[in-house]
């Protein structure tokens, strides 16, 4: 199963950048004899601005692929239930997982309607550099845990 970080907006060289580039490849790598990955990053700009402009943006990257939306009124998830739910798309024959990151105002309410699910990375905000690189980290972690690494919590 692909899985895609769809994000509106580019981080450029930055600490962030690297950070998702990091677990993106850690996730790709360990996720291989998994049938999980690879996992890529897919920054979009809007032509316009707004969320449905940037909807616009997304919107062809989402064909064919179970949508999760990063979003403030999402379920949290322990990493242990998010490998799990990972590894049941897998295995309920998902061929391509995206999560979208929405820009400065969050994601188009249409798109986040039509999402098959919402993830939060709990009640505080987050700027968007840090949550692509809170989500790549536990897209690896739970290909970690997914391939029966010894998890910190156990």
């Amino acid at each position: 199963m692909r899985i895609a970080i769809l994000a509106i907006g580019k981080l450029g060289r930055s600490p962030e950048a690297e950070l998702v580039k990091l677990y993106a490849e850690r996730a790709t790598a360990a996720g291989r004899s998994l049938s999980l990955g690879p996992v890529e990053v897919v920054e979009v700009e809007a032509r316009k601005p707004g969320k449905a402009a940037e909807a616009l943006s997304l919107r062809p990257h989402l064909e064919g692929a179970h949508v999760i939306a990063c979003d403030e009124h999402g379920q949290a998830r322990a990493s242990r239930a998010f490998a799990a739910e990972i590894a049941a798309l897998r295995d309920q024959g998902v061929r391509k997982l995206a999560f979208l990151v929405g820009g400065a105002d969050g994601l188009d309410p249409e798109l986040l309607a039509q999402a098959n699910g919402k993830l939060a990375f709990g009640p505080q905000t987050w700027p968007h550099a840090l949550a692509r690189a809170m989500l790549a980290e536990q897209l690896y972690r739970a290909v970690s845990i997914l391939a029966g690494s010894p998890y910190h919590r156990d």
